[in-house]
């Protein structure tokens, strides 16, 4: 009687209504991102030179911890960074200026993921029954923590690896290395979201499962696609060397991994509730 209850009031919610719903969603979200966007502006400084720039400096923590894993590994100086051979120029006159305002909308929306994520569950909610409601501090939790968990990733081991290789080719001792700032930070924005939102991959499959579109047999039967398509990212976003593409790889594959078993553990409570 209760999940029928719920359903009708669910149903009582036209098209239209839905729309309006989601319209708000996208107001509040977007009011919350220019809030955070202008309190980022005021420290910008520290974002730019220390952060956003960090990966340009060999004494970037990564660069230091694959130089000491290698003298431990008595690689000796093999993959020591000691030197960056390029420099970031901006061509535009609006550039520097365009540079920070979506820079700042950038972390905004980073900083911002939980609340956003927040009003997507009350978005969603109406559709779930009232015990599967209950979980909303968990699923904000989990999902913000993997965005961040996958944001860091980026940050700190696909972005180096991409500063590092990019510097360091080059085809002619004739041509030297002179960046865009729109191309590097265009980059770093690429690798950061783009990781963070992949490690959500748990929570998407976990929805789909919900709705019966995923099962883990699906998931399982096409492993060997995922693994070619999780290849190709990994040599997408990576430096065109083995080493790199491994190391982006291997933390990917555990991410699909663990989607599977959410999958099984999802259907297994399924089948009980049914049973």
């Amino acid at each position: 009687m209760a999940k029928n209850k719920e359903k009708k009031n669910l149903n009582e919610m036209s098209f239209l209504d839905h729309l309006e719903e989601l319209r708000w969603l996208l107001v509040r979200s977007t009011i919350a991102i220019l809030i955070l966007a202008t309190i980022t502006f005021f420290v910008s400084d520290y974002i730019f030179d220390v952060i956003i720039f960090g990966p340009t400096h060999p004494e970037f923590i990564t660069y230091r911890f694959f130089c000491d894993l290698s003298h431990a590994l008595g690689f000796a100086d093999s993959i020591c960074v000691t030197e960056m051979p390029f420099i970031i120029q901006n061509t535009d006159m609006e550039g520097q200026v365009n540079v920070l305002v979506w820079t700042c909308i950038l972390a905004g929306f980073i900083l911002g993921f939980p609340y956003i994520l927040f009003e997507l569950w009350k978005f969603i909610s109406p559709a779930l029954y009232e015990k599967e409601r209950k979980h909303a501090k968990l699923f904000i939790f989990v999902s913000s923590l993997l965005f961040f968990l996958g944001v860091l990733f980026g940050y700190f081991v696909v972005v180096p690896m991409s500063v590092n290789f990019f510097a360091t080719f080059k085809v002619s001792d004739v041509v030297k290395n002179q960046f865009s700032i729109d191309s590097y930070i265009g980059m770093v924005k690429t690798s950061v979201v783009a990781s963070g939102l992949f490690f959500e991959l748990p929570i998407i499959i976990y929805f789909l499962t919900k709705l019966g579109l995923v099962t883990p047999e699906f998931l399982r039967k096409y492993w060997k696609y995922a693994v070619i398509i999780i290849l190709i990212v990994a040599a997408i976003v990576t430096p065109p060397d083995v080493v790199s593409q491994t190391i982006v790889a291997i933390p990917m594959l555990l991410i699909y991994e663990v989607s599977i078993l959410i999958s099984k553990l999802v259907v297994r409570n399924q089948k009980k509730v049914n049973g």
